[in-house]
């Protein structure tokens, strides 16, 4: 149970900080010993008070234009997902995307070093088509693997601040969950035991939130957007390593 704990202590704070990567966090502590099917009911059920609160919270900066796309994304994603995983090699197209995720967290990286003070990297213009193509694939990564590394690249670029991503975010991933939550209910992944965990984390989970949401108050927005920036680049690395 300790590692469980650990998990969910660290993958929530990061939550609570940046607004993602809870998922990845949390899978990469437990898959050692753990298998993902025990490991993504538990997770899911037990993130999703904390999009809900993280949502609520920064609710005046809800944009339906920003997170109805996206969450669009990832529900169509899921479909072709299942195909995907039954007859392609995960693993593949795991490295694939994480090998994006790390070119456009450092393309993101070296535009924050250029950018003035009045400008941020979200000022940039940015092609349609390159963000419908990094949105369906965004969507597809996190249809297929429940992982929104690529989405919050996606949110970044189109998101003007950290309050914004935030919330933006959070609705997706509150939109996500209740999907994949009903999906593993279908599917019969979801046990009394896996309620019974997730009860037992969530004072964890709610400690981790607070203190999360607490030091992302008393960060700037510059180093805010860099600090998720950087666990873009880890995400990314952390996805192909576990894949190779």
């Amino acid at each position: 149970m300790i590692y469980w704990i650990l998990a969910t202590l660290t993958a929530f704070y990061i939550k609570g900080l940046c607004g993602f990567a809870n998922s990845l966090v949390f899978s990469s502590v437990l898959s050692f010993g753990i298998t993902n099917a025990n490991i993504s009911p538990v997770e899911v059920i037990l993130g999703y008070p904390s999009n809900l609160i993280l949502a609520f919270k920064k609710r005046k900066f809800l944009k339906a234009r920003i997170f109805v796309l996206p969450a669009l994304f990832i529900l169509a994603g899921s479909l072709p997902g299942a195909f995907v995983l039954k007859y392609i090699d995960a693993d593949i197209v795991k490295i694939i995307f994480g090998l994006v995720v790390i070119g456009m967290g450092i393309q993101m990286w070296i535009q924050e070093i250029h950018a003035n003070k009045k400008e941020t990297s979200s000022d940039q213009k940015v092609s349609s088509v390159f963000m419908v193509i990094i949105g369906v694939s965004a969507g597809l990564l996190c249809g297929m693997f429940g992982v929104g590394a690529l989405m919050a690249a996606y949110l970044t670029k189109v998101c003007p601040n950290n309050d914004t991503f935030k919330a933006n975010i959070s609705a997706v991933f509150v939109i996500e969950n209740t999907f994949r939550i009903c999906l593993y209910g279908i599917l019969g992944l979801i046990h009394l035991e896996t309620l019974r965990q997730v009860v037992c984390l969530w004072p964890v989970m709610l400690l981790a939130l607070f203190l999360g949401m607490k030091s992302s108050d008393h960060l700037n927005e510059k180093t805010g957007r860099k600090i998720v920036i950087l666990l873009l680049i880890l995400s990314g690395i952390v996805l192909v390593a576990k894949s190779l």
